[in-house]
């Protein structure tokens, strides 16, 4: 898991390189990368410890987010994959060359986790590394042990594989990515070879951010994976400004756009809305990014202490529903400048999202006219925070907090009043 930037003055390289990304044709992916199954039509949701817990993870803890998840409704909406990340197993494989989980943290192992979470109407996400061994210096997969731990997961019916890229060591002859793409090809080939359908979430992007290789591996993720982490993590809890970092994040995924598409998603990384140091605006506003971004939905925080307000922004079913959209297209950024961001996303029955951030630290107005994101005639727009509808022939105005984004449905209407 690559550290986030310590500054951030690599953002307008990286969001001028992505806004060149429009016309990239990426290589042939498929959902069927790991299972003749399709997998991940839609964006994955769920929950991931890390951003949270880091390695203090624990089989309660993973219980008691699990629970509060379908307490809550969150797993109802679709908040449904449990994904324990490193720092899950013991320091060393087994006499026979397995993975085993830390006795400590995890008494009861990771067969009984995921039956557990299946009796509750969860899916079950477990993270390795392609490497020798896992960011936290643990066990990993590479480059032996692929098939070993793909039965292992499939028999412990495992649902999804977050496979990091720390520790991938170098062989004579080959590139820093055909060594990737070696590994990211065994492990897709191991999964299929399972026989369960387990979704493979690649993390190898993250590696190559900012340089010459970067949308190389970009376009082949889609075809050992169903979605990709394609750059920095976002900031642990506790620890520096984590709307920066949802804001650097935001940057390098939003001009991605030719890459995503059912089954194939690009991962700015978790979901921390709710979970301290950012206010409510803000946390209301990485919901709507990624939601327009047809970004994974995985929320990474304490479950069992969100607020009643962090729950209605996490559980909008109305941003829920753009995030799910079947056509899976990722929003297309219409205009941007210094202070606002204009995306606009179309979705599958003709309507068309179209969200605002105010990227400033004061309230602004703001009018979009409807001939600049593509929409002509009488549209009745629909408020997605606050349900409201309207119909317009002009624009679309509102008045947007500091750091907040605005966001509407649009739909061809019959008249106007006016």
């Amino acid at each position: 898991m690559p550290k986030t930037p310590s500054s951030r003055s690599l953002l307008a390289g990286f969001t001028v390189l992505a806004a060149s990304l429009l016309g990239t044709v990426p290589a042939q992916a498929s959902p069927t990368a790991t299972s003749n199954t399709p997998l991940a039509l839609t964006p994955p949701m769920g929950w991931n410890d890390w951003a949270h817990y880091g390695c203090d993870v624990t089989e309660s803890t993973v219980v008691a987010n699990a629970d509060a998840l379908v307490s809550t409704g969150l797993a109802a909406k679709g908040y449904n994959t449990v994904t324990v990340d490193d720092c899950w197993m013991a320091r060393s494989r087994s006499a026979s060359g397995h993975l085993v989980a830390d006795p400590a943290k995890f008494p009861h192992g990771m067969a009984w986790l995921g039956s557990y979470l299946h009796s509750k109407g969860l899916k079950f996400g477990i993270y390795e590394d392609a490497g020798t061994q896992t960011c936290g210096g643990y066990p990993g997969s590479g480059p032996n042990h692929f098939a070993t731990d793909a039965r292992d997961f499939a028999s412990w019916a495992v649902d999804y594989l977050k496979l990091d890229g720390c520790n991938v060591q170098s062989q004579p002859g080959m590139s820093t990515e055909a060594v990737y793409r070696q590994a990211y090809q065994a492990q897709a080939a191991a999964l299929r070879s399972s026989g369960r359908a387990i979704i493979h979430s690649v993390s190898a992007p993250a590696y190559f951010q900012g340089g010459p290789n970067w949308l190389s591996v970009i376009g082949w993720s889609g075809q050992v994976g169903q979605l990709w982490r394609e750059g920095a993590d976002i900031a642990m809890y506790g620890s520096g400004s984590r709307w920066g970092s949802v804001m650097y994040n935001y940057g390098y995924n939003k001009g991605l756009t030719s890459f995503a598409s059912p089954g194939n998603w690009n991962d700015p990384d978790f979901i921390i809305a709710g979970d301290g140091g950012l206010n409510a605006d803000e946390s209301r506003s990485q919901v709507a990014l990624w939601a327009m971004m047809a970004a994974p939905l995985i929320l990474s925080s304490d479950v069992t202490r969100l607020s009643s307000d962090s729950l209605a922004a996490i559980g909008n079913s109305n941003l829920i529903a753009v995030d799910q959209d079947p056509a899976g297209h990722q929003a297309t950024v219409a205009s941007s400048t210094s202070t606002t961001d204009v995306l606009v996303k179309q979705l599958a029955n003709g309507d068309r999202a179209v969200a605002v951030l105010n990227r400033t630290t004061s309230a602004r107005p703001a009018s979009v006219s409807l001939s600049s994101v593509g929409m002509s005639g009488c549209v009745r727009a629909k408020d997605l925070w606050t349900g409201a509808t309207s119909t317009t022939s002009s624009a679309l105005t509102a008045s947007i907090p500091a750091h907040g984004t605005a966001v509407w449905r649009l739909s061809a209407a019959n008249g106007c009043v006016s």
